[in-house]
């Protein structure tokens, strides 16, 4: 007998098999073992103390950071999705925002109650969870300059809390407890006039308008910034911008508008994709001696 066949009850939705291509932005990838959206977090720990120990659990947000292999993901997948998981609450000069909050309703929340220091939230496509994971950040600011604190469950369901210091950021980077699935995280910014605030947001959000391929099939900046250096730059100088590259008979490339974001222009695999990051970075080695690492998560078999 499988362990899919004894899951715990839930009040959320269970689904087996079920592909994980429409959760994410690029829109490829293998099917979950089983996907897990939970009702709220009492459910979700519940779930977790039930599963038996030897179950893979992985968490995803809005996958927009995230190549799904085409081989799909062993295991439960858990997302957290809906109203339960995004909501976003300020008082004086805190902001409390669930992990499943997207990035920019955050940054609009604050500027609304006249909090300043989170409008970089404006200019990065994901939600707080993923946030939290990674120390997110953009336009010269990060995770790590608002947060106070956040709390999660572990793989056994137990609640744990950390503060700021707890995480050790560094860049793109948390040296929390990997198995910890964030619920909600605290934030403190600076009073400022609501107006003032949403004048930086706008600026911020029309310039990744103008510089980013929004609209696209994407997952965002692909490789983290190598000391030194600018990603973009070196893709562009190693002349992939706009490249396309066919590696299992499909196709992807590195936008024309922005050199480090990678692009399904049709109907790329997931092994296209990553294939071609791969391609990408022994070719700026070759050519620089500069190693580019992911900043895009990849998850699942090849």
């Amino acid at each position: 007998m499988s362990w899919r066949d004894n899951l715990p009850a839930v009040r959320g939705k269970l689904l087996l098999n079920e592909p994980l291509g429409p959760y994410t932005w690029f829109r490829v990838g293998g099917a979950a073992d089983a996907l897990f959206i939970p009702a709220d977090a009492e459910d979700l720990a519940a779930f977790l103390k039930a599963l038996p120990e030897d179950v893979p659990v992985t968490a995803i947000g809005v996958g927009s950071n995230l190549i799904v292999r085409d081989g799909g993901v062993e295991g439960v997948v858990i997302r957290l999705a809906g109203r339960a998981w995004g909501q976003v609450t300020t008082e004086g000069d805190t902001v409390t925002a669930g992990a499943g909050a997207l990035d920019s309703m955050v940054a609009r929340a604050s500027a609304k109650a006249g909090i300043a220091g989170l409008e970089f939230y404006a200019g990065i496509p994901g939600s707080i969870g993923g946030a939290l994971t990674m120390n997110a950040g953009c336009y010269g600011a990060e995770t790590k300059d608002v947060l106070v604190s956040a709390w999660g469950l572990n793989r056994r369901g137990e609640r744990v809390d950390l503060a700021l210091a707890d995480f050790r950021y560094t860049y793109r980077h948390s040296n929390a407890p990997a198995d910890i699935i964030w619920i909600e995280a605290t934030y403190r910014g600076t009073p400022d006039a609501p107006e003032a605030v949403a004048a930086r947001i706008s600026e911020i959000t029309e310039r990744r308008e103008k510089t980013q391929p929004i609209r696209e099939k994407t997952g965002g900046s692909t490789f983290k910034n190598p000391d030194g250096h600018s990603s973009w730059k070196l893709v562009d100088d190693a002349g992939w911008r706009g490249k396309l590259h066919a590696v299992t008979g499909g196709g992807a490339k590195f936008s024309e508008l922005h050199s480090n974001f990678m692009i399904n222009p049709g109907e790329a695999t997931a092994a296209d994709i990553e294939g071609l990051g791969e391609a990408v970075r022994a070719d700026v080695l070759a050519k620089t001696g500069v190693q580019l690492n992911w900043e895009i998560r990849r998850i699942g078999r090849k």
